[in-house]
Parts: structure tokens; C-alpha cells; sequence
């Protein structure tokens, strides 16, 4: 493999070909059955054998099919454990692995961008990959100056690809609609498609870590690395070694997950109000755990990764998400149905019972009601459940409400996140760092009926 298959209709053809594989998986499970093996060890086999499938096509067409594959890992906590259990293992590899391109393919990346000495640059290049995702692989390597540095070189033809799974996407919009009711799905497709073509720039996903890297340089808690080269597809950052969160969900002590889901969400909430900036990539492969914390080598602080999808919000995360949270765990329906309206959560045509909505919304935000809250998987299938279940009042009144396109990115981490959250079994402070960072939490008031209030109490 030279390099990502590029063509739409080979692109579509392996895609297509998972479905008709598991079709004869199945096949081939009931004439097993047939000629006697039990119908336990023929379904652990056959599921382990879609699961290898998964990973193979996911893994080999990367670009829009493999962060298919890595939101799948990232959302398996939600799934039933008899479904998400067999796949577990193969999903997650996606978070940090996938097959690597040829070697001949990188040294040829790097003459193009770099230069015909591009050796010269380095004391020391590894040509094994240290990580692949979606759209680049990671070299581990020595800087010219003795830095230890992360080199990420992009497939040629991942713009392409990335470019035709979304254009796929699209043409299925119509049938995509009542698996997310309430949602225009074109719009949200071209805002996809607006990041892809971000992603794809190293230059902006430069400038993004660099602000992210300023700003936390001297955190406690937080370390993003610094940006050492940039040209067009080849990145040169700061090496950072440390435990793979990934690890942490499946090995960590609880020590190390909850420090690690409570400085996950302090990021989430802290990385807009402080950069401006939402890191929009929260799957497990993008964080690792280092030592040497507040309280020394024994305490942990958080790397991250991957800046190459982020949302810019100039002030921060929007003040309504923070007055309608804070209005909902005051039980003020009116006011937060007037709110989601006023959004575009609830569209024009749409007529809905406020306390019906407050109803909806307050299982969500459990973990802003209390003091700390561990997540599991067992709360965020039941929430899934209780929202999925077309018999419910919970899946009726979510069909009726939409997702403006402004708010899908910030809907699409913050879900994530509090699926890696579920995955990690985390006990979270969550409370603690809604009213430090979001804004509008603390008192549910916007700047414009602060504005008011000023007015009226000058005169």
C-alpha cells in the first residue's frame, strides 16, 4: 500500500464489502452450528472475526472511515455490553495504530517538503512509525539541536479520501435523518467538510498547538508540546513520552483515572477560555498521562495531542450553554426553553411543553448536580437507552429538537468526552470546573442582561 486508496469507488467498495462480510460470517456460523459446535464458541468466533474485519478495512482506508472507526471507540461505553464487548478490543487499537505506510512513502514526503538533505535536519529519524491515525503518521526523532521531536507526515491522497467519505456521507443524507432526529444533516455535512479541509492544513493545526502550547507552558497540569518546523505535510513538534490514555481505560489504577478524567474535563472546559480555542479531537489516542504533577513525581499531569480539528470561539465557550445549564439545575423551564429557542434548538414551526424539556434535559447533566460523579458505562447506556427508545417521552421529544450547526462540534466533544469519562470509570469534580471555566454558570446571567441591570440600576 503506497499510499491511501484514493478512488471513490474503491473507497465505497470496502466499505460496502463489511456488511456483505458479516452477512457471511454468518453463514458460515449456522453451518458450523449445523455439524454440531455450540452456539456460544461459534458466536465468540464469529464475532471476533468481524471485529478483526472492522479494524482491517477501518484501519487500511483511514481518512473519513477510520475516524469513523475511532468515534466508535470512542462511543462503544454507550453500547450494550453483549455488543460493544467483542468489538472493544479492535476499536480501540484504531486510537492509537493503524498499518503504517511504506517507508519509501515517507522518505519521499519528506525529500518533496523538507528537501533533498532533509537528513541534515535530524541526528537521528526512526522509519518505524511511533502512531498512525486518520490523516498522518508519527515518527519518533532526534532535532538537530538535540531535541527529542514527534514528526507527523501526511498520506499523500488523504485529502482526497477524507474528501470522497464525506461526499458518500452526503449522498445518504436523506437516510442518515432518522438516525439523528431533529438534526439537518447537509448543513452539518458542509461544516464537516469545512474542518476536513482545516485538518488537512498543517499550518493552521501549527498555529493551534502553538497557542494551546503558550498558553499552558507553565500549567501544573496541562503540557502541550511546543511546534519545533511546519510545512505543508510534514508537523515537527516536541516528543512527550508518558502512559497512553488509552492504557489508563484498560489498566489504569483508580488513582490515575480519576486524575486523568478530572483533567479532562478541566481541559475541555479551560482550553476555550484560555486560547480561545476547542480541541475537537478527544479520543483516547490524543492524551497521555505524565508524571511529575502539583504534588510532585508521584502526582500526574496530562499531555495533548493533535491539534489538527479545533472549533475557534473567540470568547470562550457560548454564555447560553452555561445559563441554560445553570437554569436547568435551578428548574427554571420557561426560561430555558425561551433560551433553546432563542439558540435554534428548537425550531420556529415547534411547539413543546417546558417542563417536558426540563424533564429531557436533567438526567444529561446529572454530573453538574452533584459535588463529584463517577461515570460508568452503565449511566451512559442508560441514557442511551432512555434517548434511543422510540417509546419513550425522552426519544419523542428529542426528535423534535434540532442541533444548530454552530453548536455541533462543542455537542460532538463534549459527548466524547464524556464517553472516554465512562470508559476511564472516572470520579469527577465536574461542578468544580463548570463554574471556574464556562461562562454564564455561576450566576446564569448573559452579558447583555448584565448590561441591562447595569443600565437600570444607573438610572
Amino acid at each position: 500500500m503506497s499510499d491511501l486508496p484514493r478512488k471513490a469507488v474503491t473507497r465505497t467498495a470496502k466499505l460496502a464489502a463489511l456488511p456483505l462480510g458479516i452477512a457471511g460470517r454468518a453463514t458460515w456460523g449456522l453451518g458450523k452450528r449445523i455439524v454440531g459446535e455450540s452456539a456460544e464458541i461459534v458466536g465468540r468466533e464469529l464475532q471476533q472475526r468481524t471485529a478483526e474485519q472492522l479494524f482491517k478495512v477501518l484501519g487500511e482506508l483511514k481518512g473519513g472511515a477510520m475516524k469513523f472507526g475511532q468515534a466508535l471507540s470512542v462511543f462503544e461505553s454507550a453500547l450494550p455490553e453483549e455488543i460493544a464487548g467483542p468489538y472493544r478490543a479492535a476499536l480501540t487499537k484504531l486510537q492509537e495504530a493503524a498499518p503504517p505506510m511504506p517507508t519509501r512513502t515517507v522518505h519521499t514526503v519528506l525529500e518533496e517538503r523538507l528537501g533533498p538533505d532533509w537528513r541534515d535536519l535530524f541526528e537521528e529519524f526512526e522509519d518505524k512509525p511511533a502512531a498512525a491515525a486518520s490523516i498522518g503518521q508519527v515518527h519518533r526523532a532526534v532535532w538537530h539541536d538535540g531535541r527529542e521531536v514527534a514528526v507527523k507526515v501526511q498520506y499523500p491522497g488523504a485529502g482526497e479520501a477524507l474528501l470522497s467519505d464525506l461526499t458518500q456521507l452526503s449522498r445518504f443524507a436523506r437516510l442518515l435523518g432518522p438516525l439523528i432526529p431533529g438534526m439537518d444533516i447537509k448543513p452539518l455535512i458542509a461544516e464537516l467538510r469545512d474542518r476536513v479541509s482545516e485538518e488537512l492544513d498543517y499550518g493552521l493545526e501549527a498555529q493551534a498547538q502553538a497557542a494551546h502550547a503558550e498558553e499552558f507552558a507553565e500549567d501544573p497540569d496541562v503540557v502541550v508540546p511546543a511546534v519545533v518546523h511546519q510545512c505543508e505535510q510534514v508537523l515537527v513538534t516536541e516528543w512527550i513520552d508518558g502512559i497512553p490514555l488509552s492504557e489508563v481505560i484498560a489498566d489504569g489504577t483508580e488513582e490515575q483515572r480519576d486524575r486523568a478524567g478530572q483533567l479532562l474535563t478541566r481541559f475541555l472546559f479551560s482550553g476555550p477560555a484560555r486560547t480561545g480555542l476547542l480541541h475537537a479531537d478527544p479520543h483516547p489516542g490524543n492524551f497521555r498521562l505524565l508524571p511529575g504533577g502539583p504534588d510532585g513525581e508521584d502526582d500526574w499531569r496530562l499531555g495533548v495531542l493533535d491539534f489538527g480539528t479545533v472549533d475557534r470561539l473567540p470568547g470562550g465557550l457560548p454564555t447560553p450553554i452555561g445559563v441554560s445549564l445553570r437554569m436547568t439545575l435551578d428548574g427554571e423551564a420557561e426560561t430555558v426553553y425561551e433560551l433553546l429557542c432563542a439558540e435554534g434548538f428548537v425550531k420556529e414551526t415547534i411547539e413543546l411543553d417546558p417542563e417536558a424539556v426540563l424533564d429531557y434535559l436533567l438526567p444529561i447533566i446529572e454530573p453538574a448536580r452533584v459535588e463529584e460523579f463517577t461515570f460508568t458505562r452503565s449511566w451512559i447506556r442508560s441514557q442511551a437507552a432512555r434517548i434511543a427508545d422510540p417509546r419513550s417521552p425522552a426519544y419523542q421529544l428529542g426528535k423534535q429538537l434540532n442541533l444548530p450547526p454552530a453548536y455541533l462540534l462543542i455537542h460532538r466533544v463534549t459527548l466524547s468526552t464524556i464517553g472516554v469519562l465512562c470508559q476511564l470509570g472516572a470520579t469527577v469534580r465536574m461542578r468544580d470546573e463548570l463554574e471556574e471555566w464556562l461562562p454564564g454558570f455561576v450566576d446564569g446571567v448573559t452579558e447583555d442582561d448584565a448590561d441591562q441591570e447595569e443600565s437600570a440600576a444607573g438610572a
